[in-house]
């Protein structure tokens, strides 16, 4: 199969038209056209299905984008790696970073690496596990960094860098500031955060093991934003990653309420692709997250 073909594949697939990809990749149109049918031919089915606007992918063609894709992305990581070992300081990572990322490793991560890699570009979603876990089984993300929430599939591995602790977090002046125990805070409403795929299961077995009945759960955030806007402008409570409570901004609008149970958070980890290396550029940047790590601060009392 040649690059080209794939290639071809991909642009007929991402315009959902032979014409415009040959306008695209400034090739004739019979040349695409005849390109995709000696893919379909080689590989023995039909990627796609013609219609009088243009074409739509078949189911086959849907799983054989899938694969493409990766094999676009490692071949331009390839490039980027080659790049590097010669000295190059170009390229592009994509990555997912939890809210804990962001607040205690980006920062200390982010001067060093740009120090030694100034024209690597870096693509940051704001995710957890569960939303980035496609993206990096299908190679279109290089790594994540954040909570990790039970066992991992065989096609990711993840290392651990530290254990985390959660806090109860509210608006400033909430009813329920001067609580000390689960029991007072059993009657509140919770945003839960989005480290499970549901978002009972997030708090639900804590309150179970406290003999205490399920929280109720109004809202399952999934940005950062989400969390300080709801929790600083309703009565909704959230359990958040302790590192919320030492970000200065955040105080203005967010109070810890201490309660006395311990409220242990998933280790935060490193997660990429199992047997395949990062670049060395990505490499560095976990390097640097890994220092980072070292420094992460403990829950005050």
């Amino acid at each position: 199969m040649k690059i080209n073909s794939l290639r071809d594949f991909l642009a007929v697939a991402e315009s959902g038209s032979v014409r415009a990809a040959a306008r695209q990749l400034d090739v004739p149109q019979p040349s695409m056209t005849r390109s995709i049918h000696d893919l379909e031919k080689e590989l023995g089915v039909v990627l796609f299905e013609r219609q009088a606007k243009g074409v739509v992918l078949t189911p086959m063609g849907e799983v054989f984008l899938r694969r493409a894709k990766a094999v676009r992305n490692e071949f331009r990581r390839a490039q980027d790696e080659l790049d590097q070992l010669r000295g190059e300081t170009n390229g592009h990572i994509r990555m997912g970073l939890s809210s804990v990322a962001h607040m205690a490793l980006l920062p200390d991560a982010l001067g060093p690496f740009r120090q030694r890699f100034p024209d690597v570009t870096i693509e940051i979603m704001d995710t957890v596990l569960p939303r980035a876990v496609k993206e990096l089984k299908d190679g279109i993300m290089d790594l994540y960094i954040g909570p990790v929430h039970g066992e991992l599939s065989g096609e990711l591995t993840a290392e651990k860098l530290f254990d985390n602790q959660r806090i109860v977090l509210c608006r400033k002046d909430h009813p329920l500031v001067g609580a000390k125990s689960l029991k007072e805070l059993a009657g509140a409403e919770w945003v839960t955060t989005a480290i499970t795929h549901k978002g009972e299961d997030e708090l639900s077995p804590l309150f179970e093991r406290h003999g205490l009945p399920p929280p109720r759960m109004v809202i399952q955030a999934h940005s950062t934003l989400t969390y300080l806007f709801t929790i600083g402008n309703s009565d909704l409570l959230a359990m958040l990653p302790m590192q919320w409570a030492q970000v200065a901004a955040f105080r203005q609008t967010l109070q810890h309420i201490r309660v006395a149970e311990p409220l242990k958070a998933p280790a935060i980890c490193i997660v990429q692709r199992t047997g395949l290396p990062l670049t060395p550029a990505a490499e560095y940047f976990c390097d640097m997250v890994r220092r980072a790590s070292l420094h992460v601060e403990p829950l005050e009392k």
